[in-house]
C-alpha cells in the first residue's frame, strides 16, 4: 500500500485559520460507512445520532504552552533558538524539536530567561534533541509564563483566545496539539447527551509528534509512529465494558481516543485499564476491536490520521466523503468542520 494513495488536492482557502464564534456551529458531514451515503448537517445535530446505550469516549488532554524561544549561550551565540517540547523524561529531561538545529549541538546551552535554561544532552533518532532543563521554582508555572501555545504550521493567524485551542473538558496537561475533534463540543451539548442516557468517559492521550509527523516513507507499512503517553482509568474501563456487555456502541471522539481504546483492547472485545506509551499505527487492513462510531476532523493528505479513518470506514468511502467536503466548501484541519463515521 502506497502513501500516495492517501493524497488529495485541497484549495488553500478551505484550510480554516480561525475557530468559529460558536463551537457547535461547525458543519458535520455524516458518513454512513456501509453505504458511503453522506448527509450535510450541523454539529449541534450530533445528539440525533446518539443512542441512550452509547458510551462516548473523550480525550481529556490539555495543550501545554510547549513552544519556547531562547538564545544559545556559547561562543556561536547568534539569533534565536526555538524549542518545541515533545515528551518529558525523569529529572527535568525532555525530548524536543529545535530550530535551527545547528544552534543546538550536543553540549550547547540555551537561555530562555534568568530562571530557565537547558543543555543539549543528545540527538535523538528522530532528529530531535534530548535536553536537560535547569530552572528556579516550579517548571510548569515557568512554562505558563514563558511558553507559547503551538499552533499547526498551516495556521498563519494568531489565535485571540488560547482557550479556543482547548476542549471544554480538557483536564490533564501534556499535549503539544489539541485533539481537534473535541473542539466542537459545548457544556450544553455534553449535558444534553447525559440527559439522553449516554455515558461519557474520559481517556487521556497526550498528543505529540506521533500524531502529526508526516508519513515520509513510500510504503505505508514502513512508517514508524512516535510514542505518545496514554491513560485509561479503571472507572472508565468499567463503564465502557458495562456498555459493551449491554450491546451499546463505543463512540470515539477523535483519532487519539481510538488509539487509546485499540491499544488497550482485549482479545475478548473489551478494554483493560492502564497507562504507558503507545506507537500503534492503524491503517487499512486493521481490524477494529472496540470502536463502533468515530467523530473526527478532516485530516492532511498522506497523514497517518487519514490512514486511520480510511481503515475505519474504508478508503473508497473516505475518498468519496473528502471529495464531497471539498466540493461543498467544508473547512479543513484543526479549526475546521468535522465528520461522523457511523
Amino acid at each position: 500500500m502506497r502513501v500516495d494513495d492517501f493524497d488529495f488536492a485541497l484549495p488553500d482557502e478551505l484550510i480554516a485559520q480561525t475557530p468559529l464564534e460558536k463551537r457547535d456551529a461547525s458543519r458535520l458531514l455524516v458518513v454512513h460507512k456501509d453505504t458511503g451515503q453522506v448527509e450535510d448537517r450541523t454539529f449541534s445535530d450530533l445528539i440525533q445520532y446518539l443512542k441512550p446505550t452509547d458510551v462516548v469516549v473523550l480525550n481529556d488532554t490539555r495543550v501545554i504552552p510547549a513552544r519556547l524561544f531562547g538564545q544559545n549561550k556559547g561562543p556561536q551565540k547568534s539569533g534565536l533558538v526555538e524549542l518545541l517540547l515533545l515528551r518529558p523524561y525523569e529529572q527535568g529531561m525532555w525530548e524536543v524539536l529545535v530550530k535551527p538545529g545547528k544552534r543546538a549541538r550536543v553540549g550547547a546551552e540555551i537561555q530562555f530567561s534568568p530562571e530557565l535554561s537547558c543543555k543539549v544532552v543528545e540527538i535523538t533518532k528522530s532528529g530531535g534533541r534530548l535536553v536537560e532543563f535547569d530552572y528556579e521554582g516550579d517548571f510548569d508555572q515557568i512554562l505558563q509564563t514563558l511558553g507559547e501555545t503551538p499552533l499547526p504550521p498551516y495556521i498563519h493567524e494568531k489565535i485571540e483566545d488560547p482557550e479556543r485551542y482547548q476542549t471544554v473538558y480538557s483536564k490533564h496537561s501534556g499535549s503539544v496539539a489539541a485533539p481537534t475533534a473535541g473542539l466542537h463540543f459545548t457544556p450544553e451539548l455534553l449535558q444534553g447527551m447525559e440527559n439522553l442516557g449516554v455515558a461519557i468517559c474520559p481517556v487521556t492521550l497526550h498528543v505529540g509528534l506521533g500524531t502529526f509527523r508526516p508519513v515520509k516513507s513510500e510504503l505505508v507499512q514502513d512508517h514508524v509512529m512516535h510514542e505518545e503517553y496514554y491513560e485509561l482509568s479503571e472507572e472508565s474501563a468499567r463503564i465502557i465494558n458495562d456498555r459493551l456487555r449491554l450491546g451499546g456502541r463505543v463512540f470515539a471522539v477523535g483519532t487519539t481516543s481510538v488509539r487509546v481504546l485499540e491499544t488497550l483492547a482485549t482479545p475478548h472485545g473489551q478494554v483493560r485499564p492502564g497507562s504507558g506509551w503507545t506507537d500503534i499505527f492503524i491503517y487499512p487492513g486493521y481490524s477494529f476491536k472496540i470502536v463502533d462510531v468515530l467523530l473526527t476532523n478532516f485530516h492532511l493528505p498522506k497523514s497517518s490520521l487519514l490512514m486511520l479513518v480510511s481503515a475505519f470506514a474504508g478508503p473508497e468511502v473516505i475518498r468519496g466523503a473528502y471529495a464531497h467536503a471539498v466540493q461543498d466548501g467544508y473547512r479543513f484541519f484543526s479549526f475546521g468542520d468535522c465528520m461522523l463515521l457511523t
